[in-house]
């Protein structure tokens, strides 16, 4: 529910509210300026008819506050009578009868419980929770689970692997006036947003920012920047007394690839996250171009009132090859957006763990409905293409319901 309304690329009466910014932080503002002075032109719409640019992102906002999936899908949706929803629950184990993916095993404030389901199970416990149930229920790479003694029902190598993300790398600087999202936390603020929904306690952090093409070579853009009118280094852990401004090269086309393995069979361990960042040498090659253009950027006249000192990379490190080879090595961070570890793709595919309609290779009335299911990461945020996937992903089951393959299969073996 786009606020600009309809349009070719856009709809205006789903339930997912599409906000522009209802506050936005004027170093922002200087920083879309500071990229077409930096020779890049201003794109309106990222969503639109092209990708390449620079300008201020719009939000999955209602009024000020954040429209999640929760508040736009869940929450309405919680009063049915054939909805219930438990929290403070760790799914532990799908069990099966046979091929046939029949309960869920569960582990929940008063103990182990299972469920049974009448049609199908749908796990949707993301990139990194997916594949982890999917192995502790003997769905997976075969050697791995049986070196953790968990009985193999499916052969699944792509369960886990094919991991991608987006690493991101902070440039930021001092800024010389006091405007910033550091002093945001005011009770002056706070009344703002409470009264009005509007000031600084609206700003999604990271207001602005723009797509690029690092080479010739690049079909589309292959890095992202996120402007944040404030210090936003190590996922905001560190703090500094300033006021500053940060613009974060992200790499949105990585051609490495990782993978999650269980730890144990113990479904409270955490899974092993072997993210691989940069094992692919042209990632870095792209992101050390991502970092020259944010400096670009940083330096132009636009910016010639606010900018104080350079506080990340630093003076120490110089825009050569091998410095900023360094400093990627060092310094790198995800922007949360793993997906590919349960991959779509045919039977053939060595990789493939979901068909075209999410079931799962080799069992019957099992599905994932996630990020996990990408079998190559957006160029750009994930959010939205996750909540498409849900969308697709329920009109399909409406349509053909979980057992009308099942029903294909014994029909077909009949009249053989």
């Amino acid at each position: 529910n786009n606020q600009n309304g309809a349009s070719e690329y856009h709809g205006a009466s789903g339930p997912l509210h599409v906000s522009n910014p209802r506050s936005l932080n004027p170093l922002s503002e200087v920083f879309v300026d500071a990229a077409e002075q930096a020779g890049f032109k201003r794109n309106p719409d990222f969503n639109g008819a092209t990708q390449d640019g620079f300008g201020t992102y719009q939000l999955t906002q209602w009024q000020g506050q954040r429209n999640s999936a929760a508040a736009a899908f869940l929450r309405p949706a919680m009063s049915r009578p054939n909805l219930s929803v438990r929290t403070n629950v760790q799914a532990s184990e799908i069990l099966f009868e046979g091929k046939r993916a029949a309960l869920v095993s569960f582990r929940d404030l008063s103990g182990s419980r299972q469920v049974r389901a009448q049609r199908e199970i749908v796990v949707c416990a993301g990139a990194i929770g997916s594949p982890q149930l999917l192995m502790l229920s003997g769905i997976g790479p075969a050697d791995h689970l049986r070196t953790l003694d968990i009985p193999v029902l499916c052969d699944l190598p792509g369960v886990g692997a094919n991991l991608q993300d987006h690493p991101a790398l902070p440039v930021a600087y001092e800024c010389t006036q006091p405007i910033s999202l550091a002093s945001a936390e005011s009770i002056a603020n706070l009344i703002r947003y409470m009264a009005f929904k509007t000031g600084p306690l609206t700003s999604n952090v990271g207001e602005a920012g723009g797509f690029v093409k690092t080479s010739a070579s690049c079909a589309t853009p292959d890095v992202q920047y996120h402007f944040a009118p404030g210090y936003f280094i190590e996922h905001g852990f560190q703090q500094i007394k300033e006021h500053a401004y940060s613009c974060i090269p992200t790499l949105i086309r990585p051609n490495s690839r990782g993978r999650i393995t269980l730890r144990s069979n113990n479904p409270l361990d955490a899974p092993l996250i072997h993210a691989n960042y940069f094992a692919d040498p042209r990632d870095t090659q792209a992101v050390v171009e991502g970092l020259r253009i944010a400096r670009a950027i940083a330096e132009t006249n636009a910016f010639a009132k606010y900018r104080k000192r350079e506080l990340w990379p630093g003076p120490g490190i110089k825009n050569d090859e091998k410095s900023l080879s360094g400093y990627i090595e060092k310094y790198a961070q995800t922007l949360y957006h793993p997906v590919g570890t349960c991959k779509m793709g045919p039977a053939g595919d060595t990789l493939g763990v979901v068909d075209s309609e999410l079931r799962l290779h080799g069992v019957e009335c099992l599905r994932v409905v996630d990020a996990s299911i990408m079998p190559i990461i957006p160029g750009g945020n994930t959010n939205a293409p996750t909540i498409m996937i849900a969308e697709k992903a329920a009109d399909l089951m409406i349509k053909n319901g979980p057992g009308k393959a099942q029903q294909e299969r014994l029909l077909s073996q009949a009249l053989v």
